[in-house]
């Protein structure tokens, strides 16, 4: 026999037969059933409130107090326009103004910070970036009387302009901690032809990294502007002329403007969540690709 046969044949027995086995058909599809089972009860859960919230809207008191599980007799669009003839407007538009602001900020902000941990190297640069996520670690109870005095101080109470700080802020870590992980994916092969092209680092990162980072600012922004519009602790403590409410602050107006009238609180609702609900809608597959971007490593 030969050195290689024998080489084989050593490795033949040190190396013991793996036999894969497969699992029964029927097990397989009882797995399947049983993920199909979780995955409409789950459904079901998350879409019932929504069912009710539309189905509600859309109904005159009489109609809910009769039938609250029945669809409306017609497509009764008043309570719409009743909440359209309050201030739910002026809401919209100044929890459109922080969130849109405040979600820039954090995108430009984040997408340079995590450019800079992930392709550069600097002095100090881990504490540097463990510093930053250490802020995800803050409860945001703690700084609400900190914030309160700053912004006393600094003569931006009562505005607007109070809520992006604190926004952005508690926005940059998580931000910042996905971006690096996206941008530290990227082939370092392509930076390298971009510079000896003749780009310079922030052209490097505005031409070649930031087109490719898409699903990652898609995540980033989506994330960022659910936690802002929904956003209500800062809003009650920094806010106090009801010109200046955010939606989350305007509700609690509206729902004790309208009392029991419950299509026209539903109504107030969908139209408050309508926004959010649309742009996840839109954006939803950038979303889901950003976030399993980081799961596979080449």
């Amino acid at each position: 026999m030969s050195t290689s046969g024998d080489a084989r044949a050593a490795l033949s027995i040190q190396r013991p037969s793996v036999r894969t086995r497969r699992r029964p058909v029927w097990k397989r599809r009882l797995n399947e059933a049983g993920a199909y089972l979780l995955a409409l009860v789950w459904l079901a859960v998350a879409a019932f409130p929504i069912f009710f919230m539309g189905l509600t809207a859309f109904k005159t008191m009489r109609e809910f107090l009769v039938s609250p599980w029945e669809l409306p007799s017609r497509l009764n669009l008043s309570n719409f326009g009743s909440v359209w003839a309050s201030d739910f407007p002026r809401y919209l538009t100044n929890s459109v103004f922080v969130s849109v602001v405040s979600v820039l900020l954090i995108v430009a902000l984040s997408s340079l910070a995590a450019y800079a941990f992930a392709r550069m190297t600097f002095p100090g640069r881990r504490p540097l970036f463990l510093w930053i996520l250490a802020g995800m670690m803050i409860p945001i109870h703690i700084t609400l009387i900190p914030i309160y005095i700053m912004t006393q101080r600094m003569g931006t109470y009562d505005t607007l302009v109070a809520l992006i700080g604190p926004y952005v802020g508690f926005g940059l870590p998580i931000s910042v901690f996905i971006l690096t992980e996206f941008f530290s994916q990227i082939p370092k092969e392509l930076e390298d032809a971009s510079r000896i092209d003749g780009c310079t680092y922030f052209q490097t990162f505005y031409r070649i990294t930031l087109p490719l980072a898409g699903p990652a600012l898609a995540t980033v922004a989506i994330y960022n502007l659910i936690g802002a519009w929904n956003e209500f602790i800062f809003a009650s403590v920094l806010l106090q002329s009801p010109e200046a409410f955010t939606l989350p602050l305007g509700l609690r107006q509206l729902f004790g403007q309208f009392g029991i009238d419950t299509p026209a609180v539903m109504a107030t609702v969908l139209l408050g969540s309508l926004p959010t609900i649309l742009f996840f809608v839109v954006f939803q597959e950038r979303v889901v690709s950003g976030l399993t971007a980081g799961a596979l490593r080449s």
